[in-house]
């Protein structure tokens, strides 16, 4: 029939020779869009640290605004540079499926996944999250990859495919507030009681601590066979002072428990007696 055309005259016309001045229009598109988008990340990662407490309000922005970026960019260079019919774009999506299918699947999972966590936020940008052997700050969502500051200062590049399989943990959920969960562990013998309260002053005093009706200070006590487990569950401000919280209220609990005489569990041997013959 006249006007109409077949599937495979769409195969032939996408792979007809391009104008070098539409490549070089694509490429240009590409790398406005990149430097773009690095651009607004530094931009919108500088404004989160002068914000203070709504940091990372901000910071949730930078994964939504590069895959908007992205997002038009390749839309412009399909739609209006190439000028892709609609059964065109349905042809270009069937080839790339099948190069998928060639070994670019777990490139595309990642893809996909990046998407999907952008979209449906199980972790934002500044949270501490766990996900399967990975715990640290993420610094940043890319649509390949999630990038995470560990408490030792590294920089971990965790492929987003990893949410399809792993669990994910947050620790603060978009908030800059975060528990923290502290243990102290001392003999037996010790005096639990006055313990608890060295340990509930070491929390509320610390510099560190966030205090309200909806964070509070829970303190927990229990005894195993040669020692007692002393726990304290309480909120940072900035979940970037996890550490040196911990840190400050053991430090600080540690010293007033000596001047208690409130001793550290002691490993317990069984002395060996001649009299008692190895079987």
């Amino acid at each position: 029939m006249v006007g109409t055309t077949t599937g495979t005259e769409e195969l032939s016309n996408l792979f007809q020779p391009i104008d070098t001045g539409i490549l070089f229009t694509v490429l240009l598109i590409i790398l406005f869009s990149y430097f773009l988008s690095r651009l607004l990340t530094i931009l919108l990662a500088k404004l989160s640290e002068i914000v203070g407490k709504h940091r990372i309000k901000v910071k949730i922005l930078i994964p939504i605004v590069k895959l908007g970026i992205y997002g038009i960019a390749v839309y412009y260079i399909l739609i209006k540079v190439l000028q892709f019919s609609g059964q065109q774009f349905l042809v270009f999506g069937g080839l790339f499926g099948a190069a998928l299918g060639f070994g670019l699947k777990d490139l595309f999972s990642d893809y996909v996944g990046g998407i999907m966590i952008i979209l449906e936020t199980p972790y934002q940008v500044g949270d501490k999250i766990k996900m399967g052997e990975y715990y640290g700050e993420v610094n940043d969502i890319g649509l390949r990859a999630t990038k995470l500051i560990t408490p030792d200062d590294s920089f971990v590049s965790v492929p987003n495919g990893l949410i399809f399989g792993q669990s994910v943990a947050s620790a603060n959920k978009g908030t800059s507030e975060m528990m923290v969960v502290i243990d102290l562990y001392i003999a037996g013998e010790s005096d639990a009681g006055h313990a608890m309260k060295i340990l509930r002053e070491a929390v509320v005093s610390s510099k560190y601590v966030y205090i309200s009706k909806d964070r509070p200070v829970v303190l927990l006590h229990k005894a195993f066979p040669f020692y007692t487990r002393l726990r304290a569950k309480a909120y940072v401000n900035d979940l970037r002072d996890e550490f040196k919280f911990e840190s400050d209220v053991s430090t600080r609990a540690w010293v007033e428990f000596r001047k208690s005489n409130i001793q550290a569990p002691q490993l317990k041997l069984l002395e060996y007696s001649p009299e008692i013959k190895d079987p």
